[in-house]
Parts: C-alpha cells; sequence; structure tokens
C-alpha cells in the first residue's frame, strides 16, 4: 500500500485483535508509505525500520499465543525529535545534538510500548523545539500537506504533517507554548496538550521546564484520549509528575448534559483572526447552542499579554537548560582552530545553535542577569500568577473555554520573517501553558481559498480535568462531523 492511510489507531487495533490484519503488514505499509510520501512533507527525519518490524512480528507472536498486547495493539506512532529513543538519534533538529544516540528513553515511549504501540521513527521538529512553523530545523522545513508551500505549525510540524499526511495514525508532540495545539490546527489534526504534570517529561529535551508538556496528534479525539490514557500517570524519575488518574473520559454518547462553554471576548476582538477563522467559531457556538450547552460571555483581559510574558519566562528557562551543550561537555565541538577555552565556548555554540536559539538565550540570559531580574523576570512571574488566577475566575463560571487555535490558517513558507510576527501565533495558547492547564484543538472546516485550508478550535478545561474537556471535544466533534454529512448529503 502506497497511497495514504487514514484509519484511526483505534480502526487498526481492532482490525490486528481479530485478525484482519497482522501488525507485520501495517508496519510494512507504514514503512512503505512513510519512504514514497515523506519527500512530500520532510515530516520525518528517520525511521526504525528493523527494529519496528522485529516489534510487528513479536506483537503477531504474543497474538497467537492468545495474550492482549494493550490498548495500542500493533498501532505505528511517530516520535518527535526532542523525545528521547534508544532507536535512532535524539537530535532536536539541531545541529548542537546531530547524531546523538540516547543511552535512555522517555517515559512515555516506553508507555507506549506496554500498550503494544510502535514507535516507528522521528518526526522533525523546530531546533530544540523553538518556533512556530518548523522551519528552524536544521534538516530542513517540514511543508503542509494541504499546500506543500506553506508551514505546518510548529514546533511539532513534523509531528502534525506526518498524521495530517497519512503516513502514521498517531504521534507525539511537546507543548510548551502551543507546540502541539498550533500545527494541529493548521494541518487539520487533533492536538492534545494535557495539565503541566499529567504525563512524565523525563527523557523530553528541556526546553522551558515549567511550561513543557508531552502530549498526542491524532485523527480523532478518541485516540487522543487512548494514548492520553496510556501514557499519563506518576513517575519517580520525574517529580512534578503527579499521582492523577487516567481521564477515562466517556466518548460517543449523548451530548453532555449542562455543559457551560465559555467564548472569552478577547478571542474575538475585531480584526485580530482571518474571517473564515471566526466564521468557524461562530458556527460552533451555533451548534453547541442546538445541542444544549449553555454559551457564557468570560472576559480574560490578560490574553494580549501573555505573549510578553511568556517570552520573558521560557527564554529565561531555555538560556539556563541550554546551558548544559558548552561543546566540552555536551553537544557539538567546534573543529576550528581556538585560542582559549572560551574560544571554544563561543565557536561550538554559535556553530551548534541557529538563529532563533541564538536569540531566545541571548534573551534569557538579559533577563536573568542581576541588573534586569526584577524589571523583567520577576515581573513576568507575578504577572503569570496573575494568567492563573484569570482562569481559575473563569472556571467558576463554565466547564470548559472555546476560541481559535491561531488566528490564521497555515501561512506560506518564509511569510513571516518578523519574529515577533511569528510569536503572535501562539497568541491563544501560551496563557493555557503558563497556568498549567490542558487544551485541545479539533479540525472545524476549511477556509474558502484555492487550497481549502484548515481551521482548528481551541477548547480548554482546568488543570487535571482532561476527562470534561475531552467529552466536550468529542461532543463536538461529532457535531461538526454530523454537519459537514448533512452538507455534503
Amino acid at each position: 500500500m502506497t497511497s495514504r492511510d487514514f484509519r484511526s489507531c483505534r480502526e487498526i487495533r481492532d482490525e490486528i485483535r481479530a485478525g484482519k490484519i497482522s501488525a507485520e503488514s501495517v508496519m510494512k505499509d507504514t514503512l512503505e508509505r512513510i519512504r514514497i510520501l515523506n519527500p512530500e512533507t520532510n515530516a520525518f527525519r528517520e525511521t526504525f525500520d528493523d527494529e519496528a518490524m522485529n516489534e510487528a512480528r513479536k506483537i503477531d507472536e504474543r497474538l497467537a499465543r492468545g495474550e492482549d498486547p494493550g490498548p495500542l495493539t500493533g498501532v505505528p506512532i511517530g516520535i518527535k525529535d526532542n523525545i528521547a529513543t534508544t532507536e535512532g538519534t535524539t537530535s532536536c533538529g539541531s545541529r548542537m545534538l546531530e547524531g546523538y544516540r540516547s543511552p535512555y528513553e522517555a517515559t512515555v515511549v516506553t508507555r507506549l510500548r506496554e500498550a503494544g504501540a510502535i514507535p516507528v521513527g522521528r518526526t522533525n521538529c523546530d531546533e530544540f523545539a523553538m518556533g512556530s512553523s518548523t522551519e528552524s530545523c536544521v534538516f530542513g522545513a517540514v511543508r503542509n500537506p494541504w499546500d506543500t508551500g506553506r508551514v505546518p505549525g510548529g514546533s511539532s510540524g513534523g509531528s502534525s504533517a506526518a498524521v495530517a499526511a497519512g503516513l502514521v495514525p498517531a504521534t507525539l508532540g511537546s507543548d510548551t507554548g502551543g507546540s502541539i495545539r498550533q500545527p494541529a490546527a493548521l494541518c487539520g489534526c487533533v492536538g492534545l496538550k494535557p495539565s503541566y504534570g499529567r504525563v512524565s517529561r523525563y527523557g523530553l529535551v528541556a526546553f522551558g521546564s515549567s511550561l513543557d508538556q508531552i502530549g498526542p496528534l491524532t485523527r480523532s479525539v478518541e485516540d487522543a484520549s487512548i494514548i492520553l490514557d496510556v501514557i499519563c500517570g506518576v513517575d519517580d524519575r520525574d517529580s512534578t509528575s503527579a499521582p492523577e488518574p487516567a481521564a477515562e473520559a466517556r466518548l460517543g454518547g449523548d451530548f453532555p448534559e449542562g455543559l457551560r462553554v465559555g467564548v472569552p471576548k478577547q478571542y474575538r476582538e475585531p480584526g485580530t483572526n482571518e474571517p473564515a477563522v471566526d466564521a468557524d467559531v461562530d458556527r460552533a457556538i451555533g451548534l453547541l447552542k442546538e445541542a444544549g450547552a449553555e454559551i457564557i460571555d468570560i472576559d480574560l483581559p490578560l490574553t494580549k499579554t501573555g505573549i510578553s510574558t511568556y517570552y520573558v519566562i521560557a527564554p529565561a528557562e531555555a538560556s539556563s537548560n541550554l546551558a548544559r551543550y558548552d561543546g566540552i561537555r555536551y553537544g557539538h565541538r567546534s573543529k576550528e582552530p581556538i585560542d582559549s577555552v572560551d574560544d571554544l565556548y563561543a565557536r561550538s555554540r554559535s556553530e551548534g545553535f541557529g538563529p532563533e536559539v541564538q536569540r531566545r538565550i541571548m534573551l534569557g540570559t538579559y533577563v536573568l542577569s542581576s541588573g534586569y531580574y526584577d524589571a523583567y523576570y520577576n515581573k513576568a512571574l507575578k504577572v503569570r500568577r496573575l494568567i492563573k488566577q484569570e482562569f481559575d475566575r473563569a472556571f467558576e463560571q463554565c466547564d470548559v473555554l472555546l476560541g481559535p487555535t491561531a488566528p490564521s490558517t497555515a501561512f506560506e513558507l518564509g511569510g513571516k520573517p518578523d519574529p515577533v510576527a511569528m510569536y503572535l501565533c501562539d497568541i491563544y495558547t501560551v496563557n493555557n501553558n503558563m497556568a498549567g492547564i490542558c487544551g485541545i484543538s479539533i479540525p472545524s472546516g476549511t477556509d474558502d481559498s484555492e487550497k481549502a485550508l484548515p481551521i482548528g478550535l481551541h477548547l480548554q478545561a482546568q488543570a487535571f480535568d482532561e476527562k470534561t474537556l475531552l467529552e466536550a471535544a468529542g461532543a463536538l466533534e461529532t457535531l461538526l462531523r454530523f454537519e459537514a454529512a448533512s452538507l455534503e448529503g
């Protein structure tokens, strides 16, 4: 099979369990599909061909013995290039770690294997997950499957493009300020960012340690829910992971009774979003009203303040986390003649890090310096607390918040050379990370352009309330699909 395959994780799992297909045949088809179709998007950097085929054969052997390998039996899954695996290399899209082989694997990867899933390869990402377009990857920009002249979003652009192109049914990404949800919106797939602490960060190469979270990109809310329940839970190797039970969302049933949906007015200000994005939010509100949801106007006045706050806190944490890559202990070492250790540091880091990573390291170092710590970093932490309190007040009035995931559809490659314009792509997602709450982007439709580019709707819920978030997202997904089917009919 070389054509795109849009079966869900659940469908693949059920067919393998029922003996209709073998895990080995699924993996063979998947690897062949990636080999032929990946050049269109550059979604995958490498695949684990031999290891993945061996894992698939072991799954078939277990099934033949009457065993149940788990809720993701035989499902191929792509892994973002900043999540450690013992297979292949973990490069973070950077020359600094090019060729690095991890001696251990991330907790999430181990839990996927224990559930029967098979890591199939590494997806490209913005360098060290710093970006909103996946153009800063040292292995080349990733292209959007809907229009290969446009970006897939970022930093998990390879993960979203791989799902949207039908290369794999699901991938893992990481989200520090929107890096799962924004590319999911631009590529027309589902992207779930769990609450901070819901999923172990052990094995995730750190960007912003108080903001990072791993989550799935899939074709349906159901698949996202299945994967979340597999990878979540406390981990002794991550002190920030929380001993919270799995979400166990009930999907596919009746519309959630008494659902209260908050719509922040700041997400709807005139001129902020493309008209097609606003129209999709309006349509979703109408469908939810018809289904019995209560729509509540919400005020989140710190929405626009979030970008400036985030770009103090995240670079500060990045400058600290990336200090270890000095060319001596870790990372790329310059081969140029040197005069001193300081010269080695400077050359190695200048060669190893790209422009965006260098920009954020310098910004982070500046705001942490003794003369500016109180004026910038300490003040940003205070604003972060206010943002969290703002969400807390909002969730006293509603169960979930609804708005656009991004203010626009996918833009052209090279279309945002101004860093500030790029940062504003995440205006609706960064505050979620700073508050530590959960969020999900689901496909809501397409714009009226020639390429019919996808649009995503963003739902958010209180920390560790993924159950409500997923059930609301599943209900809205059903309403949107039913409407689309009715219009086609």
